[in-house]
């Protein structure tokens, strides 16, 4: 299903590429964000920050969610839905960020979905 998503509307695939035209690179909003692909559940709004560099900016994703995976290149490092195998952007770390884990999940919006509400319904 994600693969046949992206390959049907490869407009909106390019239009995710260029900084600053994502629908969440400025949202911030209270919610979740989840898997575009399968709807699960990636990252909580409360951890969304502006790095200012036109995509989303996360300094964590939720428990079990992401699957990470070096490039060859080892400059950065692959993020993907652990449940689909959905291509979510990268994750940089030790670049000095102002943030609980020095890292940063940059993430396409293309990626994503946003459900609106409370990021603790537990609680």
């Amino acid at each position: 299903m994600w693969t046949t998503t992206l390959v049907s509307d490869p407009e909106n695939v390019v239009c995710c590429r260029y900084p600053g035209t994502g629908e969440y690179d400025k949202f911030f909003e209270e919610g979740i964000y989840t898997c575009a692909g399968c709807g699960t559940p990636l990252y909580r709004s409360t951890t969304k920050f502006n790095l200012g560099c036109g995509w989303p900016a996360f300094f964590e994703g939720l428990l079990g969610a992401i699957n990470r995976t070096p490039n060859p290149d080892e400059r950065r490092v692959e993020i993907t839905c652990a449940a689909c195998g959905g291509h979510l952007g990268h994750v940089f770390k030790g670049e000095v960020f102002p943030t609980p884990t020095d890292e940063h999940h940059c993430v396409n919006s293309v990626s994503l979905k946003f459900v609106p509400g409370n990021v603790n319904p537990s609680s």
